[in-house]
């Protein structure tokens, strides 16, 4: 690859063109302005896969790429239900890249979007599946850091996706300035130095917002300013979160208030709030998808 590609912003690949050996790319699914995100035939797993990419314009950064390198770790090292799959690694060659496994449904985001909230037996199982994910990475030693709808995918289970912020716990406590998604981040990541407060319920802030966000189709403050700063940037620091409809149960919505709360030593940890859904949960019609009753441990 010679350095005028190197300045590109997408390597514009085109159907069926060979990403590496036995990679081909089929389209182009997404990304941000680090990366992109194809779909790709895998020869050797012989299924479709999606290929995520350092883009063209970054693979001479140093931050970008130790950052993908986090990434891959962290993908490799976790292996959870609702968490994606990594088959493959390839950090060193000329086009740096992680074969994760697609997984088929919409975004979340996208269901807000269209039904504006959604019913209740979709989100007690929904935050069950979800907690689950966060204990384990928990128990890892790794915060996801970007708990939002926009990475939840709707399948069976639903997945939560783009690790590519996420960090072992002391690393992000070392990362200077505000870290994550403006209207989904717990005040602890606000902060404009380095993050002592973050520890693993600051991702239980998150996914209580992304549940409040599904129950009421919309956030619980108003989004913040981009360019601007403090609590004008992050309202989440000042305000006090709206009230959830009132026709929603309390049994249901006192665990997702409890979620964001401002410090974050009065949030309930992951494991938490999955005991305290799993009740709900159980008393849902019997489905396949919401996997068993937790067996009693004497």
């Amino acid at each position: 690859m010679d350095v005028q590609d190197r300045t590109k912003e997408s390597w514009d690949f085109a159907e069926g063109e060979e990403i590496v050996p036995g990679l081909h790319a089929l389209d182009l699914l997404g990304g941000g302005w680090r990366y992109e995100v194809y779909l790709a035939w895998d020869e050797r797993l012989l299924t479709v896969v999606a290929v995520k990419l350092l883009r063209p314009d970054r693979v001479g950064d140093r931050r970008a790429m130790e950052r993908f390198g986090v990434e891959a770790e962290a993908l490799q090292r976790l292996q959870h239900p609702v968490l994606p799959r990594c088959f493959g690694v390839d950090l060193d060659g000329e086009h740096p890249h992680l074969v994760l496994e697609l997984m088929d449904g919409p975004r979340l985001s996208s269901l807000i979007r269209k039904q504006k909230a959604l019913a209740i037996e979709q989100v007690i199982p929904l935050g069950l599946q979800l907690s689950s994910a966060l204990h384990y990475m928990g128990t890892e030693g790794i915060v996801h850091l970007d708990v939002k709808p926009k990475n939840v995918i709707m399948g069976a289970p639903p997945r939560l996706i783009d690790l590519s912020i996420a960090a072992p716990l002391e690393r992000a406590r070392r990362i200077e300035g505000p870290i994550g998604t403006d209207a989904y981040m717990a005040p602890e990541q606000c902060e404009e130095g380095p993050h002592p407060r973050i520890e693993h319920r600051t991702d239980v802030w998150g996914l209580g917002v992304t549940l409040y966000e599904a129950i009421a189709g919309r956030l619980p403050y108003p989004r913040g300013e981009e360019d601007a700063e403090g609590d004008a940037r992050f309202p989440q620091l000042t305000v006090e979160p709206a009230p959830l409809p009132r026709e929603i149960p309390s049994v249901l919505t006192d665990p997702v208030m409890a979620c964001i709360r401002h410090d974050p030593q009065e949030r309930p940890t992951a494991a938490e709030l999955a005991e305290a859904l799993q009740p709900l949960a159980d008393a849902l019609p019997r489905s396949p998808r919401l996997g068993r009753r937790r067996p009693k441990i004497m």
